[in-house]
This record gives structure tokens, C-alpha cells and sequence, in this order.
């Protein structure tokens, strides 16, 4: 992480991109790590590099989904799993679920969700009345932690 600053694309578009500082400290309900995108096992590592003796806010639901079958056997051979889940994560088999607002993760009106996930168009996760955020892995865990968006090279 170098001198840019964070990127956060902004409800309802994908385009719709902000610099972090002009959005941290927005509430979040749920944040949501994984899938296809950003599921990949660095992309989990980056989120315990976090998360790992912390845990997430009271008021927020963390879902964690690893891309695959292989990346969620690798994940808990390394441990992964297990300090993602002591962290209060959620940890779901491999899917597409959360991300299009399927069986996990529906988001209810007026909640407000962050995801790793690459669309977040309106009614995307649930309701079409939830706003979507989309982020790194980084942002998501740390935001997780916090309950509002947070830059992960801030938090102590």
C-alpha cells in the first residue's frame, strides 16, 4: 500500500468511486469477504492479517465465502478458517450466495453492506432499498472489526 489512496466504489455503481477518507466512517451492517472475487487464499490471509486477535463489532455480520473447494481446504489446513472464525466471521462452503443475494447475506432496507464481491448494484444483495460498498479484503476485515469503513493502515 503506497502513496494512492484507498478506492471504494460507492452505491449503485461499480464506477462510482470515492477515495476511502470520503467515505470512512460510514455504519456497516455486514461485510462480506469472498466468492469468486477477492475469495482467492490471499485474499483470506489478507483478512486474518487483521482480524487475528481482534474481534468483529457487535453489530456487524461477517461472511467469509473462499472461491473454492481447493482454497477452502488450503485455508484450513493453514489455520485460516479457524482465526477467521474465533474473529466472529461466518464461514460459508464455496457459492455464489452472498454475492448475488442468494441463501447468505441478504441484506434487509436501509442496511448497509461491504463487500469484496465485484458488483453492488441496487437490490444486488437483497433489498433494493441497502446500500452496497465494494472494497479490498483489507478494508472489509478491518471495516468488520470497527463497524464503519475503515482504512486498515489506520487501525491499531
Amino acid at each position: 500500500m503506497g502513496q494512492l489512496e484507498l478506492q471504494i466504489a460507492c452505491p449503485h455503481k461499480v464506477d462510482n468511486v470515492k477515495p476511502i477518507s470520503e467515505v470512512a466512517g460510514t455504519r456497516i451492517d455486514q461485510a462480506f469477504i469472498g466468492s469468486c472475487t477477492n475469495g482467492r487464499l490471499e485474499d483470506l490471509e489478507a483478512a486474518r492479517s487483521i482480524l487475528k486477535g481482534r474481534h468483529i463489532h457487535p453489530d456487524v455480520r461477517l461472511l467469509v465465502v473462499p472461491a473454492s473447494r481447493d482454497v477452502y481446504m488450503e485455508a484450513l489446513d493453514a489455520g485460516i478458517i479457524q482465526d477467521l472464525m474465533t474473529a466472529g466471521a461466518t464461514v460459508s462452503n464455496p457459492s455464489c450466495g452472498a454475492c448475488f443475494g442468494g441463501h447468505i447475506g441478504l441484506l434487509a432496507p436501509g442496511e448497509v453492506g461491504l463487500t469484496t464481491s465485484n458488483r453492488n448494484f441496487r437490490g444486488r444483495q437483497g433489498s433494493p432499498e441497502a446500500e452496497v460498498y465494494l472494497s479490498s479484503p483489507a478494508v472489509a476485515a478491518a471495516s468488520a472489526v470497527t463497524g464503519a469503513i475503515t482504512d486498515p493502515r489506520g487501525l491499531r
